[in-house]
């Protein structure tokens, strides 16, 4: 560290009663006189010092006179005395040269202590209490200082030293690399700054050719606040010659040392250490933002451990925090505010022997004291700790601060919400008599939730009356080759139908029977509905082709009009996807209730077209929280009641952070990131809008998730009626036998794997036995196929329940129903035959068939236990109880005309996320690549919650027409910075 000597200036009369000012007799010579007087006339003000700017020692002169007679006049310094005086020294001396200045340092003196004399002034008047000061009067009265230090720091590189009645100023001109580790100010006084390395300050003054700095140090705080403030009160100012050069966030602290002249707040004791004992000191703190320094001097060269506690005396399990003290490294402890947790309270220091032999005699001195570093905010107008700590170096007599900011700096990174004391709670609801504005939207608002609550009960009821796949009855008994058949009906108008749907899949192996698609226990093919049917066949169809749907043209509304047919097989995961989209009626369309539909290949499946308007339909049936509230998926599990509650909930939240942030003070100096004509996008609005979507995005998308993710819960029914329940036993006749064998084989023939010819209808015993020889010789066919498949498994897993069906059936009749007793008796016999080579088929086929080849599903996602949903309403009817009541509180805080204004800019507000930002969500979501993972997931969301949050920011600080008029030109700007950004975002989150 190198410390320059000052030029020190002392002014002199210091003993005269003006306010304590201390100045100088002027008596120039004519030359310096004539200089100073330099400039033209002025036309007359009130001000007796307006007219002088331009004469600095007649401006003087008046400013000696005006301090008398404010002095002995009662009821001044007025506020308007005291800011024209002020204004009219500080416009004097900002008309002088640096030449100027630094040949009449005796004027400079002399204005340094106009500018304290007035401070002092107005300090100490007599109605300080029902007239304070404003808090910008320092500032006011720094200003003339900044002045000066620029003027004679652009004259010269001496150090200048000028002591007033309320402190000291120091002025040093350097260049920036000299200001490494420099000290300014004085060592033998006590006050001095330690500047922080060169590498640390080269980003903020690299650049500039000379820095001047100014230290000044005041006696008296001269910003009278709460905070008790004693001794010395320092200020750093550094300046490139036109504007100040501010410092923050430093990786290197400066240090700063002041005068601490009050020390009635020390605690000195000396205790002699006895053999195994301890020493405890106790500590009442009563400032949590106090640091505690305790230094523990012993009189042997010895180490300490000191041990801190809350409450009591601490012990081995018992403590907070420990430290070990040594002569190398001193006897002083800081406990911080982080350490002390921030709690008043009595705390205790244990002292005691660490790794060190006792020696009678020793004793232990003790000093506590506290002490706390603060600076001025001009952006919060109050004293603040951030950004300092207590040095190491602290005594009961000179405080060392730690800061990484210039004195006087400060700002926030957040926006703060407008400002409501919790406090006057009671008082605030108190008045709703007077304004009852919001209470009563909301009252409007819960009324239609009640309302919509209720409608929505019943439709859930409805819809999970409909929420069930069909197993159709027309499905052979002993099929069990299992189709799922998802039909979507169009969302046109009359696009359902009354007419009979029928349905026939051909495939590369084989084809079905035409199925009735039908339910006697809901209606199917509403429209938007997606019906679920699962269609059962003998034997798998291979790869599905194409598929037959008919209709009778039945009922008072025939006309269908179809848009999507997916088939599952069940067994192997395979899908096809078959894209209608047209009517099929005689009405409509091309008048035909019969078509054919192909099979879509995989590229037509992946087109974004097809991608783009799935996605998008189910999205805003689905994405779109309140339109999805009329017409939900059907089988997602996220009920209509609790998207109405979710909208509810999403609702009161928006109006909490709306009226919380409404009209707020806009920072004159936050910079423009964006701008469009007129309409611009300030950092501020930008920090709204991130504050807003943190404050808004996780609990609102939680409780979505929640609901959304949710297993349904599987209730066992309780068996009523079990004799209702029970399947009567159908009436077997031989014709039902005959009818039934030949469904069979009508069924095997339609595989041409089978090798059966079309059977003809049987009408007697003898056709009978010519069907079971058909039987046998497919059972044969069956054994000499060596390699074994699905197909050969189904086939003879139907055949084997077909003839022990057929077994069943004529066990059932007696020999009377046969023309003769030996035909019955043959038809057993060669039933039981087949039955047994039917299961020895089917066993052999199954054990050397592969099983089948199953695509991988992809996951759905993790599903939550079906309790979770109490979790989703405690949440969501929580965050709705807090936004109520912060709602009610800031809008009797507004009034009612606030109230009535801010409700204006909320109705726009959710008219723009409703119809604007909801469908933009939904289209980005559908279009941009789908993200893979949960996390990327997140991001993405919270990402759009606080661009949706910054594009809507400007709204509230807009009113009435002005409002109107923006409203559409930032819904343009919404889309435009939106879409990109999350495409880009998601596109990298699929990278």
């Amino acid at each position: 560290m190198k410390q320059n000597p000052f030029q020190l200036v002392v002014s002199s009369d210091c003993n005269q009663k003006r306010g304590f000012l201390c100045t100088h007799s002027l008596q120039p010579s004519q030359n310096t006189q004539e200089n100073l007087a330099s400039g033209s006339r002025f036309k007359r003000s009130e001000h007796p010092m307006a007219p002088h700017i331009y004469n600095i020692v007649n401006l003087l002169l008046e400013a000696d006179n005006e301090l008398m007679r404010m002095e002995m006049e009662a009821g001044e310094p007025t506020d308007e005395s005291r800011d024209g005086f002020i204004r009219y020294l500080l416009k004097g001396t900002q008309n002088l040269t640096p030449e100027l200045a630094l040949e009449n340092i005796d004027v400079i003196s002399h204005i340094i202590g106009c500018s304290m004399s007035i401070l002092d002034m107005s300090m100490n008047k007599c109605d300080i209490q029902v007239n304070p000061n404003p808090t910008s009067l320092f500032e006011d009265i720094f200003e003339i200082f900044r002045t000066i230090s620029v003027l004679l720091g652009s004259a010269t590189s001496e150090r200048i030293v000028i002591k007033h009645s309320m402190g000291s100023i120091y002025l040093s001109s350097h260049n920036p690399e000299d200001l490494s580790n420099v000290i300014l100010g004085s060592v033998e006084d006590g006050e001095f700054i330690i500047m922080p390395p060169y590498s640390v300050l080269q980003s903020h003054i690299g650049r500039d050719e000379k820095i001047i700095a100014q230290m000044a140090t005041f006696s008296v705080n001269p910003h009278p606040t709460d905070d008790k403030i004693s001794g010395t009160v320092c200020s750093l100012l550094l300046s490139d010659g036109e504007s100040d050069v501010e410092l923050s966030n430093l990786t290197e602290m400066i240090e700063i040392f002041m005068p601490r002249p009050i020390v009635s707040t020390v605690i000195n004791q000396t205790v002699e250490l006895e053999e195994n004992a301890k020493v405890l000191t106790r500590v009442n703190v009563s400032d949590p933002t106090m640091s505690v320094c305790i230094r523990v001097e012993p009189s042997g060269n010895v180490s300490l451990i000191l041990t801190l506690s809350e409450g009591s005396p601490p012990n081995s399990s018992y403590f907070a925090n420990i430290t070990i003290l040594n002569q190398k490294g001193g006897y002083q402890w800081i406990l911080t505010p982080e350490m002390l947790r921030q709690t008043p309270g009595v705390w205790y220091i244990s002292s005691e022997l660490f790794n060190s032999t006792w020696e009678p005699g020793i004793a232990l001195s003790i000093t506590t004291f506290m002490t706390k570093c603060m600076h001025w905010s001009i952006d919060q107008q109050t004293w603040s700790t951030d950004g300092c700590q207590v040095g190491k170096q602290s005594t009961p007599g000179q405080t060392h601060c730690l800061c990484n900011h210039l004195t006087l700096f400060g700002g926030s990174f957040f926006v703060m919400p407008n400002y409501v004391d919790l406090t006057r709670t009671a008082e605030l609801f108190g008045t709703v008599s007077q304004n009852y504005v919001v209470l009563s939207l909301l009252c409007a608002f819960f009324g239609l939730y009640l309302v919509t609550l209720l409608w929505a009960c019943y439709a859930d009821r409805r819809s999970r009356s409909r929420r069930k796949m069909t197993l159709l009855e027309d499905n052979h008994p002993c099929a069990q080759y299992n189709y799922l058949i998802g039909v979507q009906t169009g969302q046109r108008k009359n696009a359902g139908r009354t007419a009979n749907v029928t349905v026939t899949m051909t495939g590369s192996e084989g084809q079905s029977d035409a199925h009735h698609l039908a339910d006697p226990d809901k209606p199917v093919f509403e429209r938007g509905a997606v019906d679920m049917f699962l269609l059962a066949t003998p034997f798998p169809l291979g790869q599905v082709r194409n598929i037959r749907l008919q209709h009778d043209n039945s009922g008072g509304h025939p006309s269908w009009y179809v848009n999507k047919v997916t088939i599952q097989d069940l067994q192997t995961q395979h899908v096809w996807h078959f894209f209608c989209d047209c009517w099929i009626s005689s009405d409509h369309g091309d008048g035909m209730t019969k078509k054919m539909f192909n099979a879509a290949k995989s590229d037509e499946v992946s087109c974004f077209r097809n991608i783009f308007q799935s996605r998008t339909s189910t999205g805003f049936r689905d994405e779109h929280i309140w339109m999805s509230i009329v017409d939900p998926p059907w089988r997602s599990p996220f009920t209509r009641v609790q998207r109405v509650s979710c909208c509810m909930s999403l609702l009161l939240c928006t109006m909490a952070i709306n009226i919380a942030f409404w009209n707020v003070p806009e920072n004159e100096d936050s910079p423009v990131v964006f701008s469009i004509g007129s309409l611009q996008i300030t950092w501020q609005d930008i920090m709204v809008g991130v504050e807003s979507g943190l404050l808004m995005f996780p609990i609102n998308i939680l409780i979505i998730t929640i609901f959304r993710s949710i297993k349904p819960r599987i209730v066992s029914k309780s068996p009523k009626n079990s004799s209702e329940d029970k399947v009567r036993p159908r009436l077997v006749t031989i014709t039902t036998i005959l009818k039934e064998t030949e469904e069979v084989l009508s069924l095997l023939s339609r595989s041409l794997r089978n090798k059966m010819a079309q059977i003809y209808r049987l009408e007697s015993i003898p056709d009978l036995f010519a069907a079971l020889n058909r039987v046998h010789e497919l059972i044969h066919l069956m054994q000499g196929e060596i390699e074994s498949d699905l197909h050969w498994v189904y086939c003879s897993k139907f055949l084997l329940a077909a003839l022990c069906r057929l077994r069943l059936c004529l066990e059932t009749l007696d020999g009377k129903n046969f023309p003769s007793p030996q035909d019955y008796a043959q038809a057993l016999d060669i039933t039981n035959l087949l039955v047994r080579k039917a299961d020895m088929v089917f066993s052999s086929h199954l054990a050397c068939c592969s099983p089948p080849v199953k695509k991988k599903s992809v996951s759905s996602g993790c599903w939550l236990p079906w309790w979770c949903v109490f979790i989703g309403w405690f949440l969501l009817i929580s965050l709705s109880g807090v936004s109520t009541f912060f709602t009610l509180l800031y809008g009797f805080y507004y009034g009612k005309a606030k109230s009535i204004k801010w409700i204006m800019s909320l109705g726009l507000s959710l008219f723009q996320s409703i119809v604007i930002l909801q469908p933009l969500k939904v289209g980005l979501d559908e279009s941009c690549p789908q993200t893979q993972t949960q996390s990327s997931l997140v991001w993405v969301l919270f990402l759009k919650y606080s661009l949706h949050a910054v594009c809507g920011a400007p709204h509230l600080k807009l009113q009435g027409l002005t409002l109107i008029v923006s409203n559409c030109s930032w819904s343009i700007l919404n889309v435009c910075i939106t879409f990109p950004i999350f495409c880009y975002v998601k596109a990298l989150f699929q990278i």
